[in-house]
């Protein structure tokens, strides 16, 4: 099968992990793919948009970007348009943004079915988070999408959900998740040779993994750690950076465990597997309850106790005592109580650890089984 793989997606974060992946996991699975997006060059340090998009959006005012976001949609349609005449695709995949309306256009033009790949809600994530100037004209434009393509795939059933409240057929949604590339997990180091590789050696390590904000409230993790070093010797490691950064090492400071803290600061994706196998207990902190985080799928893989906030969208991944232990977040110790017990309690810890692989092998969770859905919507469609 050929297919035409098309999004709008700038920025060098999780959002082009599962780009790269879709279309390494297809092309694995012997089917020709064509990336049609914007020609970027550059990179940008936060994980943000990158080239002339990171530097539009900085000089332009809001309202005139979000026109400028829809007027680009004539430009992607254009470059659809050529692709199709040019390499005879079967079908269209593409992955969501707001104001993106190229996609229906080419379906309805030009005749080819049309999979959209949804990550969130982006009208109400930006009017709740970026801000929106023209709400209405958002809503509108998110609506004519969803309702005009030919299969939806949210990455949660909290968003496939959203979307049936908003009038979308259930029959066209299919949920499928985020997911792992099982050779980034082939010929690992140990817990033990990996932490000795961060001079982590005898440190009971917690780890976290991303592009840290101040909302992940690493610097409450941090408190716990200077009340829990000298019965547990725990050390907190972070696979990343963030704006957060700074704030985190200042109260590590403050309370005398800065050298319990490490920050690897930004480092190559295929790099972090090895270095995530340092960690005893993985965090995935609070996020949008619709969201499906790219860590808690490379925890699971790892094989790592995961701590976890009890909401919807964790419920349908995972199972609270038995692959993680899932803290209630409007609890002002939920997450210290949850870290405090897989401390105490190592074979809890290990019999957690020891569960999460499987819930990978159990419920599908590979790139290579998502394209293989893909390709079989692609085939039911036609």
């Amino acid at each position: 099968m050929k297919i035409l793989y098309h999004h709008r997606t700038a920025s060098r974060d999780g959002q082009s992990t599962h780009i790269v992946e879709m279309i390494n996991a297809l092309r694995t699975e012997g089917h020709t793919v064509v990336e049609s997006s914007p020609q970027i060059e550059g990179t940008s340090e936060s994980g943000g948009s990158a080239g002339w998009v990171g530097h539009l959006k900085a000089l332009l005012p809001r309202q005139v970007y979000e026109l400028a976001e829809m007027a680009y949609s004539w430009v992607a349609y254009r470059r659809l348009a050529d692709a199709v005449k040019v390499d005879r695709p079967d079908g269209i995949y593409e992955r969501y943004n707001l104001y993106l309306l190229a996609g229906v256009w080419a379906k309805k033009r030009l005749g080819l079915p049309l999979i959209l790949e949804v990550n969130a809600p982006m009208a109400v994530e930006r009017r709740q988070y970026g801000g929106l100037s023209w709400p209405r004209l958002a809503d509108w434009a998110e609506l004519y999408v969803w309702r005009h393509a030919d299969v939806i795939l949210p990455v949660t059933q909290v968003l496939a959900d959203y979307m049936v409240s908003k009038g979308i057929d259930p029959a066209r949604i299919h949920v499928i998740p985020n997911a792992i590339n099982e050779d980034h997990y082939k010929n690992l180091p140990t817990a033990a040779q990996a932490k000795e590789r961060l001079g982590l050696s005898g440190r009971l390590v917690i780890g976290f993994t991303g592009f840290v904000r101040e909302w992940d409230r690493l610097d409450r993790i941090m408190a716990w750690v200077a009340s829990s070093a000298a019965q547990h010797n725990v050390h907190l490691l972070v696979i990343g950076d963030g704006p957060a950064r700074e704030e985190i090492e200042m109260c590590a400071q403050k309370l005398g465990v800065l050298d319990r803290l490490t920050f690897t600061g930004v480092v190559a994706r295929e790099q972090v597997p090895a270095l995530s196998m340092a960690f005893d207990i993985a965090l995935q902190t609070a996020l949008v309850p619709y969201a499906s985080p790219l860590c808690l799928f490379e925890y699971l893989a790892l094989g790592k106790a995961i701590v976890a906030p009890d909401q919807p969208n964790h419920h349908e991944i995972l199972a609270s005592g038995v692959d993680a232990l899932l803290y209630d977040p409007a609890d002002p110790l939920g997450i210290e109580k949850t870290l405090d017990a897989l401390c105490q309690n190592s074979e809890l810890r290990m019999r957690i650890a020891d569960a999460a692989p499987e819930v990978i092998l159990r419920k599908h969770l590979t790139w290579r089984q998502h394209a293989r859905e893909v390709v079989a919507l692609f085939g039911r469609i036609a």
